[in-house]
């Protein structure tokens, strides 16, 4: 399968039994970071939902980070997810547990039972966001900026090889969204994660430049991809 990501081969996606987007063709290589743009409701979810196997691919072909997704069963899918990162607009965050008991949680939920392995994987990822010195803090007592660097550093705990970012910057202002695309953009040149990104703000796509999907009439549209704008 070379070295491609995703893939998927004249696939159509339904939401039970509603077609959502049909005659999609994608492809995206190890180490791309590609946006996913189109109106609320046009299927933006829906195809990351069949990414990490929460939707039944129907028809067509599909692979994630190596797996068949016309074959998973619940246990393939839990492995793949496993290779997976996954970015919520809403955090996600367990509220009454501290930085670090959230990614311990994680940790613990994935297979790590080592102690001294999972403390320094857990400095070791919010080194990665700027955040090793807040581990003790509840996402309580963090900006909205920074409980998005938690649920970035949950997303790195199990070194994916893809993450899926839904709406990363949606909830925060202009200037920590720029703070978040940057982060990523530097996750993603460091380490060569793909990153696909989906977002309604076009903002953003001006000043970060990359490769774009866009959802449009029940049809995914592949432009060209441009280099990144953004300054170092």
């Amino acid at each position: 399968m070379s070295d491609s990501i995703i893939q998927l081969i004249n696939t159509q996606i339904f939401q039970q039994q509603t077609l959502v987007l049909k005659d999609v063709n994608i492809d995206i290589k190890k180490g791309e970071f590609v946006y996913l743009i189109g109106k609320t409701g046009s299927g933006k979810s829906s195809l990351l939902k069949t990414f990490y196997g929460e939707l039944t691919l129907k028809q067509g072909q599909g692979y994630v980070v190596g797996f068949d997704l016309n074959k998973l069963s619940r246990k393939q899918t839990s492995f793949l997810r496993r290779k997976l990162g996954i970015v919520f607009q809403d955090f996600n965050l367990l509220m009454d547990r501290s930085v670090a008991e959230n990614l311990r949680f994680v940790l613990k939920a994935t297979g790590w039972k080592k102690k001294d392995q999972i403390n320094n994987r857990i400095q070791a990822v919010l080194e990665m966001v700027g955040l090793h010195t807040k581990d003790f803090k509840m996402p309580h007592e963090l900006s909205g900026g920074e409980q998005q660097r938690v649920v970035i550093a949950r997303a790195l705990l199990n070194d994916p090889e893809l993450i899926l970012a839904d709406e990363p910057t949606g909830n925060l202002d202009p200037e920590t969204s720029d703070e978040i695309m940057k982060l990523l953009i530097k996750i993603n040149k460091e380490s060569e994660t793909t990153i696909l990104m989906a977002t309604h703000n076009y903002n953003l796509l001006e000043k970060f430049n990359s490769r774009t999907l866009k959802v449009e009439s029940n049809r995914v549209f592949d432009s060209a991809k441009v280099d990144h704008l953004a300054e170092n």
